[in-house]
C-alpha cells in the first residue's frame, strides 16, 4: 500500500488560511484543521450566548474557501474541529460553502455526541461518575455550575466512521487534537483498534504536524535566527506507512527547517510525561521513536511503542467566574519601574476608597526601551521604561467597569505616565472557570454519531 500525505493546516483558531495553498500545491491526500484549544472553547462559548447558532470557529469558511478546488478535484479530503461547541452548525456553514464552490454531491459528515452539558447530572449520579478535578483532586460536589459548556475529547474513532462513509469534509466538535490526524491513518491503512504500536505512531504523526508552523522552525529555541525565510514559514506534511513508520517534511519551494532539532522541539511541546502520552485512542510512548535525519527536509520517524488505552476521556467543564478588566500604562525614564509601582498603589487605594469590590488583582511591570529609544542616558542604571498593567475580577460587569474609572484621573494625579490606556482599557470581559477532568469512554461513545449529509 502506498504512502498516506497528511498535512497539518492550522494550529489554532486565527491561524491564516494562506498555508493551506502550498500545503495542496505539494499534493495532499488529507488536510487536517486542528483549531480548537481550552481557550477556544471559552470563546466559542461566548459567541454562542449572543448567537446559538453561533459556536464554532467562523474563519472555517475561509480555510474551505481555499481546500474546495482540490476536495472537489478528489484530490484531498480535509477533516477539521472547527465545529467546536456547536459542530452542526458549523456542518451547515460547510455545505453552503461547497454549494457556492460548485461541490455539488460532495459528502459532508459531522460527529456529535461529545457535548456533555446537558448530561453532567447523571452521569455523576446514575452512572458513579467522579468528575474530580485532574488537577486539584477537588470533587465534583465544587464545581460551581451551571456548566457553560462541557466537551468531551473524543478520538479518531468517529471520524474514521465518516470516512468509512465517503466523507470529503469531516467536521467534528471536540475531537483531540492528535486524533484527527490518526483517523485517515486507521482508514487507509486498516489499522486495528488494538494495533497499540501503530496507532501510537499516528498519533505521535498527529502531534508532530498538529501546531501548524512549530515542527518546521516556529516558536524554536534553539538558533532561531538560522530558520530560512522565516516570513514565509510552511506548515508540515507527513507521509506515512502503512508500519507507522513516517517521513516529516514541508512544501519543497518555502522557507523554513524540518530536521531533528525542529521535531523533537514539536515532540516535548504540551507534554507531560513523555513515555507515557495520553490520547483517547492509545497511550503512547514518545521516547521510543527514532529520528532519522535524512537531509533537505526530510525526517523519518518509527520505532513508536503504544499501550492500550485507558479507557477514560478527557473533559472539560466550564462555568461562570466574574468579570475581567484590565489597563495599560506605559512610564518612560527617570524612574519608571518606581513610577508604576506607584502607580498601582494609588489605583488600587482609589478603587477600595470607592466601595468597589475586586476579588482579585494582577499587577505586572513590562518594558523594553521603545519610549525613550536612543534619549536614555545609556549608563543610567535604570530600565528605559516600564509599562503598568494591571487587571482585576470582579462578581459583577458593572464593577468591574467603575473599577477601571479610577485609573482615569490619574492622567494628571499621579506620577508622570508616558502613555496612558495602552492596550484594553477599562474595558470587561466575562471570565469562565475550567474544570478538566475524566470520563468513562464508554458512557460517551453510546452517544457519539456520525451525519453525512450531501451537497445539493
Amino acid at each position: 500500500m502506498t504512502d498516506v500525505r497528511i498535512a497539518g493546516g492550522q494550529g489554532f483558531y486565527g491561524d491564516t488560511p494562506a498555508a493551506v495553498d502550498a500545503l495542496l500545491a505539494e499534493g495532499v491526500d488529507y488536510l487536517c484543521l486542528e483549531a480548537l484549544a481550552e481557550l477556544t472553547l471559552a470563546i466559542l462559548q461566548k459567541d454562542r450566548q449572543r448567537d446559538e447558532s453561533r459556536g464554532y470557529t467562523r474563519d472555517l469558511p475561509a480555510y474551505l474557501e481555499r481546500a474546495l478546488p482540490a476536495v472537489i478535484a478528489g484530490r484531498t479530503r480535509v477533516i477539521t474541529n472547527a465545529g467546536g461547541i456547536n459542530p452542526r452548525a458549523a456542518a451547515q456553514v460547510a455545505i453552503e460553502t461547497a454549494r457556492r464552490a460548485g461541490g455539488h454531491g460532495l459528502k459532508v459528515a459531522t460527529v456529535v455526541g461529545d457535548d456533555l452539558t446537558g448530561r453532567l447530572d447523571a452521569l455523576h449520579a446514575d452512572h458513579d461518575q467522579a468528575f474530580a478535578h485532574n488537577d486539584t483532586g477537588a470533587p465534583f460536589t465544587e464545581f460551581a455550575g451551571p456548566a457553560r459548556f462541557a466537551a468531551a475529547y473524543l478520538g479518531a474513532r468517529p471520524v474514521v466512521e465518516a470516512l468509512a462513509a465517503g466523507a470529503d469534509i469531516v467536521i467534528t466538535g471536540r475531537v483531540a487534537d492528535a486524533s484527527l490526524f490518526l483517523a485517515p491513518l486507521v482508514h487507509e491503512h486498516g489499522w486495528a483498534g488494538d494495533d497499540w504500536d501503530r496507532l501510537a505512531a499516528g498519533i505521535l504523526v498527529g502531534h508532530l504536524l498538529e501546531c501548524s508552523g512549530q515542527s518546521v522552525g516556529g516558536n524554536y529555541s534553539g538558533e532561531w535566527w538560522t530558520i530560512p525565510r522565516p516570513w514565509d514559514l510552511p506548515y508540515p506534511i507527513a507521509e506515512v506507512a502503512a508500519d507507522g513508520t513516517a517521513v516529516i517534511t514541508k512544501p519543497a519551494a518555502s522557507g523554513g527547517r524540518v530536521n531533528f532539532d525542529t521535531l523533537r522541539h514539536q515532540l516535548l511541546y504540551e507534554v507531560h510525561d513523555p513515555a507515557r502520552y495520553l490520547s483517547p485512542d492509545v497511550v503512547a510512548d514518545f521516547t521510543s521513536a527514532r529520528f532519522d535525519d535524512l537531509g533537505d527536509d526530510r525526517v523519518r520517524v518509527s520505532g513508536v511503542r503504544g499501550a492500550p488505552a485507558t479507557g477514560r476521556y478527557k473533559a472539560l467543564l466550564a462555568t461562570h467566574a466574574g468579570w475581567a478588566g484590565e489597563t495599560r500604562v506605559a512610564f518612560g525614564w527617570p524612574d519608571a519601574v518606581a513610577k508604576a509601582k506607584a502607580t498601582a498603589a494609588i489605583f488600587t487605594e482609589r478603587v477600595r476608597m470607592a466601595g468597589l469590590v475586586v476579588d482579585e488583582w494582577c499587577v505586572e511591570l513590562l518594558g523594553a526601551g521603545a519610549l525613550g529609544g536612543p534619549s536614555v542616558p545609556p549608563s543610567s542604571g535604570e530600565e528605559p521604561e516600564c509599562v503598568l498593567r494591571v487587571a482585576w475580577r470582579c462578581a459583577d460587569q458593572r464593577t468591574a467597569g467603575l473599577v477601571g474609572r479610577e485609573l482615569v484621573p490619574l492622567t494628571l494625579s499621579a506620577p508622570a505616565a508616558g502613555l496612558t490606556g495602552g492596550g484594553r482599557s477599562g474595558g470587561t470581559s466575562e471570565l469562565l472557570s475550567i474544570w478538566p477532568t475524566l470520563v468513562d469512554a464508554a458512557l460517551v461513545d453510546a452517544e457519539v454519531r456520525v451525519v453525512v449529509e450531501e451537497v445539493a
